[in-house]
């Protein structure tokens, strides 16, 4: 049975029990923050057992994409694998515990035809019931083996959610194949037996504390190992020897020219760029992309661990594109999603691989020497430093230092590692803050015992309220009065405090005795919404009632720019494809600025189609609203959450049209209808680091300053090339084109000059110590004429040490040169420039036959050239 015909096996006969076969989810949980990737069928159906979402059915069946990344350093083995296909069937609430061991024994032994006698059991300590219903299919009672919570207790997938007691199904492959050992059973590791069947009988909800209730009704969650249960019906030891794996170690066999099955080593590292290859392309068509932190992590991992053990087969040039090829060829029918995104997959790959090639070899030299100066020490451990400074500078994952480092018997310093990133984060922090300007949280506003400040601003922009709380330098006042600067917090207020990327409003708040301007509005911890600003007449107190008014026009052009932020995430995704996830943003009055996951910098047609398709959605007048759901129902409904952001249990989501061509959970302001911002316009696509990229746009007024600006640019060239702006472009583009001729021409004259004042500079060469030196002041010249002049006196001279200087725009520079004989004898053309240029207050360097300096005295030249007759 071929792995195809079992994964159908098991669908269709889930299907004739009733279950409805539904689609596997994508291998990023999408808004599940308690998950990295999707590990287990469980995933999917986590909503249906909790009774937070509809189930299409009471009985589901499933293929499901699972990826762990627990064993990645033990993947190269028989059996460990990252990526793999679980096939399940799963009862929400309808049956249990008998009918789903029933129909596990009946498939495996009437539509696998595996041996009765080769099927042993593992249960729960405690579970009496399963034992009995085991006994009744025919399991006899030396097969059962009881198990505790560690080996037959499911968990919950992620920290939190549905789980209870399991039953697997085992598979012995003969005495033959163990330990001898009499205790050899179930879960011995020695490869006698294998787990091909977990039946897990979800009855409890686990929480972040490990307190377990009982769900509303007993669910069955199952899942069938597809890798492993191929082995098993094709008569094989291991997965690799599958119809799954031969034809990936086949083409890898021709790539490399090594035959798989003659060497461990090698064997290894095949295995490794297989199944490294194989979840690549599963990761890359569903979103994620190389980086330094979560999925991306782990990507970026893989790569880099198939890249090296590919050096290692002797392979400098990169293949594991071809493995992910084979990997789609083989697999491409049945997820169609990696057809479709096989350009961007190979297109990651190769970028990414590439990009560890430049540094690769470095790294492994460097490893290597680390490696060898520990144990010339001694010394069993790589330091911190070291580990640190492979990854930061080589882009060594620390995993795969601490394998390379392993197989030579060493062992590395992960808390020193840890601290040395630690240190690195603070570095970056203090260097860089991403969006709005740090806000200083101080302890102050525990002195005002007040709870979260009620926002009621999306709907009004004026509210009466209450002065609840005031500061001023930290402390805690009663009152304020005229020309003070201070924090105001009211009872329940209009203003927007800065969160999610969005500005705070100004504004004014006034009542019968002063009046006070908001500059600024904040958020203190936890959630105390604060006005910053000034009194700019009379007074005001704690316990007065107030008028809060948000300044409209600046309010209504931040929430311009607030929708278009997610009319551009939308259309960034139609562009370039669903692995565009949002990686922060700033939304201003003026300007929005979206960062984003994507490889490579945007092409000048798909900026132009991003754009056309946000002002399509502006014209079409969309209506853009909000609901209050659970977050789990939002998030099972499609709606885009921050992987990073911790949510609540109830949610805002915003949506754009109906039904919603967009739909993200948001606590921003935003127009009614998308017709109110008028106007979008990209100002900027850039990069901002691995695998993200940065889109500045301008919406409503500024939209059309900018294109304002733009025109008025456009007429001031037109008109300076006394042209139309109809024609501008064809001027500029012959303006340009005649510059560059008259450069070309120019170039060609003072390589001219630089001959002709070489060929007069010849007399001036003098023989020092058996040694020719032609040192000389010439010209004011630029740089590459100094070395025209360099190469064609040493190519005159024959054998010389040759020192030029001149002053450019106003500074000092020198040129050294010294032919290769001399060179031998210890001359060295950056030694020489660099002291010449030190005298004029300058410095600069090269190679032995060739270098360049630069001083700031140009007073100094002289001085400085007389010193080379010395020297020499």
């Amino acid at each position: 049975m071929t792995s195809d015909e079992l994964r159908a096996a098991f669908l269709s006969f889930f299907s004739e029990k009733g279950h409805k076969v539904i689609p596997g989810s994508p291998l990023v949980p999408y808004g599940d923050p308690t998950l990295l990737l999707t590990t287990a069928g469980m995933v999917q159906v986590k909503p249906y057992f909790l009774g937070e979402a509809v189930p299409p059915g009471r009985r589901l069946a499933s293929c499901q994409k699972c990826f762990r990344t627990t064993d990645v350093e033990l993947v190269g083995d028989s059996t460990h694998l990252t990526f793999f296909e679980m096939l399940g069937n799963l009862s929400v609430g309808d049956y249990f515990k008998e009918e789903a061991i029933y129909w596990a024994h009946e498939f495996v032994t009437r539509d696998l035809g595996l041996s009765p006698e080769r099927l042993w059991v593992t249960i729960f300590l405690d579970d009496d019931e399963s034992f009995r219903i085991w006994r009744q299919v025919g399991v006899p009672e030396k097969r059962i083996v009881r198990f505790g919570e560690e080996d037959n207790f499911w968990g919950p997938a992620g920290d939190s959610g549905p789980c209870g007691p399991c039953s697997e199904i085992h598979y012995d492959f003969g005495a033959e194949f163990g330990c001898g050992k009499v205790s050899c059973g179930p879960n011995c590791s020695c490869g006698r037996f294998s787990e091909i069947w977990n039946l897990v009988f979800a009855r409890y909800d686990q929480d972040r504390g490990g307190h377990r209730t009982l769900l509303p009704k007993p669910n069955i969650d199952t899942g069938m190992g597809l890798e492993r249960t191929a082995a098993v019906v094709q008569g094989k030891s291991s997965v690799y020897e599958t119809d799954l794996f031969i034809p990936l170690l086949e083409r890898i066999s021709e790539l490399t020219g090594i035959k798989y099955g003659l060497d461990a080593g090698t064997d290894k590292a095949m295995r490794i760029i297989a199944e490294h290859g194989r979840g690549i392309a599963f990761l890359v068509a569903d979103g994620v992309i190389p980086g330094n932190e979560g999925r991306g992590y782990v990507l970026r991992r893989l790569l880099r661990r198939a890249s090296l053990f590919g050096r290692r087969l002797g392979r400098d040039k990169p293949f594991l594109a071809a493995t992910a090829r084979a990997t789609i060829e083989q697999l491409g029918h049945i997820y169609p999603e990696i057809v479709q995104r096989q350009g961007f997959i190979i297109q990651v790959i190769e970028f990414e691989v590439a990009k560890f090639g430049e540094t690769l070899s470095t790294g492994l030299e460097l490893l290597d020497g680390i490696v060898g100066k520990a144990a010339s020490k001694g010394k069993n451990i790589i330091s911190g430093k070291e580990v640190f400074r492979l990854y930061d500078t080589y882009g060594f994952p620390v995993e795969l230092t601490q394998e390379v480092a392993a197989e030579r018997g060493l062992s590395i310093d992960l808390s020193g590692f840890e601290r040395e990133m630690g240190k690195q984060r603070e570095r970056a922090k203090a260097s860089h803050k991403f969006g709005l300007a740090e806000k200083e949280v101080t302890t102050a506003y525990d002195q005002l015992n007040i709870e979260a400040t009620p926002f009621v601003g999306y709907h009004s922009l004026e509210y009466g309220s209450k002065i609840t709380g005031l500061l001023v330098d930290g402390e805690s006042v009663s009152a304020v009065s005229e020309g003070q600067e201070a924090s105001l917090v009211l009872e329940a207020t209009p203003f927007y405090g800065e969160m999610g990327g969005q500005v705070g409003d100004t504004g004014e708040i006034y009542s019968s005795s002063g009046h006070f301007v908001v500059t600024d509005t904040v958020r203190a911890v936890p959630d105390i919404i604060v006005h910053q600003g000034h009194v700019t007449g009379g007074s005001l107190a704690v316990g007065d009632a107030v008028n809060a008014g948000v300044d409209k026009e600046r309010r209504l052009d931040i929430a311009r720019n607030h929708t278009a932020t997610h009319l551009l995430q939308f259309a960034l995704r139609e562009v370039l494809g669903g692995h565009v996830q949002q990686h922060g943003s700033l939304v201003t009055p003026e300007r929005l600025r979206f960062d984003f996951s994507h490889l490579t910098a945007m092409t000048g047609e798909e900026i132009d189609r991003v754009s056309h398709i946000v002002n399509e959605k502006i014209r079409s007048n969309l209506a853009v609203y909000d609901e209050e759901v659970p977050y789990k129902k939002a998030v099972a409904e499609g709606a885009i959450a921050l992987f990073e952001e911790k949510y609540g249990d109830t949610v805002r989501v915003v949506k754009i049209g109906e039904p919603p061509l967009s739909a993200e959970l948001c606590g921003g302001t935003h127009v009614a209808l998308t017709g109110e911002i008028g106007l979008f316009q990209i100002a900027g696509e850039s990069g901002i680091g691995s695998g993200l990229r940065r889109i500045e746009a301008v919406t409503g007024r500024g939209a059309e300053e900018f294109v304002d600006r733009r025109l008025s640019l456009l007429q001031a060239i037109a008109e300076s090339l006394g042209t139309s702006l109809e024609n501008v472009g064809d001027r500029v583009a012959s303006t340009a084109s005649e510059l560059d001729m008259e450069r070309k021409r120019a170039q060609g004259l003072e390589s001219e000059l630089a001959r002709i004042r070489a060929e007069a500079l010849l007399t001036r060469a003098e023989v020092i110590g058996g040694v020719t030196v032609l040192v000389s002041r010439v010209p004011s010249s630029p740089m590459e004429a100094l070395r025209e002049m360099g190469d064609l006196l040493r190519e005159k001279l024959g054998s010389a040490v040759i020192v030029l200087g001149t002053v450019t725009e106003g500074r000092p520079v020198f040129l050294a040169a010294v032919t290769p004989d001399l060179v031998a004898k210890g001359y060295h053309a950056g030694e020489i420039v660099k002291q010449v240029a030190r005298v004029a207050g300058g410095g600069g360097g090269g190679k032995a036959t060739l270098a360049q300096a630069g001083g700031k005295n140009k007073d100094k030249l002289d001085e400085a050239l007389r010193l080379v007759r010395g020297l020499i």
